[in-house]
């Protein structure tokens, strides 16, 4: 159910902690997660394949495809030019001959210059000759890991204004897996954002025995509350949380956090329902704030759930310059815990 926090869904790990391992889990971090997705959609289908710089002898620049090369051979791990155009007009010349590429991006900055092949072809092929294009494109993004402007850019607003694209960025082990799994299936193309800060940060107590699926455009409530409403997505679900936790143990109010998952098609639904309950809305997210992805959840707000309003709406992001390489000025750069309790606090007074 949209907006809903179910069985499977409930144990969600704290950057600070691990959960016990139980009878068939295993605990799984962030990057498991990806990698087992991928190798179990390889593993179970033989048209799904990945594509990369260095993703084959090396294992990749994280070492997420570590051994794939040995256990599915060069045929089904392709080792690529410097080419991020390249890429990915491979694979949607694969995809139209019946295969599920994965694409991946060492790092997701480099993928402005597959920008024309995305946006021009990928995403429109379907419109024009009614054959999608079933591929993955993934890649690391954003800060925290100190790695300078090229290397720590979020690029989900780049793509929010074309038509024909999914996009998702997970926040938590399982929905990382389960997620990559739907996209991976997916009959069109779908943008893949992993934040690298999370890869061996986040661990999660997942079922070896089960199947994990979790359907694209499906919004997803991490912590219940009814004094105000926090949409993030990615990394800043876990700053949004302990936001929560402070605003809760000092002033006494109980602060939703809706996890987007899915960027497009976006959960409106799910966003209503919570800013009616609550009257109030903060949007956290990391990329930059001018043309940033909350003010097209803030215009959807005011569209649908305008009159539930009891305060205006507030945003949380980064500031608008290129991220610094300088570790206290990429932090200050950053929207940390302090700056949502800020805002939030501003909310609840209002």
């Amino acid at each position: 159910m949209a907006g809903s926090t179910g069985q499977g869904e409930a144990m969600q790990a704290a950057p600070d902690g691990a959960q016990p391992e139980r009878a068939g889990l295993r605990q799984t971090t962030y990057l498991e997660a990806i990698r087992e997705a991928m190798w179990e959609e390889m593993k179970t289908d033989p048209t799904v394949f990945i594509m990369g710089e260095d993703i084959g002898t090396y294992g990749g620049a994280f070492k997420i495809t570590e051994g794939f090369l040995e256990e599915f051979g060069p045929d089904r791990v392709i080792d690529t030019p410097i080419s991020e155009a390249a890429i990915v007009g491979a694979a949607i010349g694969a995809a139209h001959m019946g295969f599920k590429p994965i694409a991946e991006m060492q790092f997701i900055d480099f993928i402005a210059p597959a920008f024309d092949m995305i946006v021009n072809f990928a995403a429109k092929v379907r419109y024009r000759t009614g054959v999608g294009a079933p591929l993955v494109i993934r890649g690391p993004c954003g800060g925290g890991a100190h790695a300078g402007p090229f290397h720590s850019q979020n690029v989900e607003s780049y793509f929010a204004n074309v038509a024909g694209l999914k996009m998702v960025a997970p926040a938590t082990a399982r929905d990382a897996k389960g997620l990559l799994r739907a996209a991976i299936r997916d009959p069109d193309p779908v943008l893949f954002f992993e934040h690298k800060y999370l890869y061996r940060r986040i661990k999660e107590a997942l079922p070896t025995d089960e199947e994990i699926v979790v359907p694209l455009g499906v919004a997803r409530t991490h912590r219940p509350g009814s004094d105000l409403t926090v949409v993030t997505y990615g990394a800043m679900l876990y700053k949004a949380e302990e936001a929560a936790r402070t605003i809760s143990d000092e002033d006494g109010c109980e602060l939703e956090i809706l996890d987007l998952r899915t960027l497009r098609p976006l959960d409106t639904p799910s966003i209503v329902d919570s800013v009616r309950r609550t009257g109030r809305v903060l949007i956290v997210h990391e990329a930059p704030r001018f043309g940033g992805f909350a003010g097209e959840i803030a215009a959807q707000i005011c569209e649908e759930a305008f009159e539930w309003l009891d305060a205006p709406i507030r945003r949380v992001t980064a500031l608008d310059t290129p991220i610094p390489y300088s570790p206290p000025l990429e932090e200050h750069y950053l929207p940390q815990t302090d700056d949502i309790v800020s805002a939030a606090r501003w909310l609840l007074a209002y």
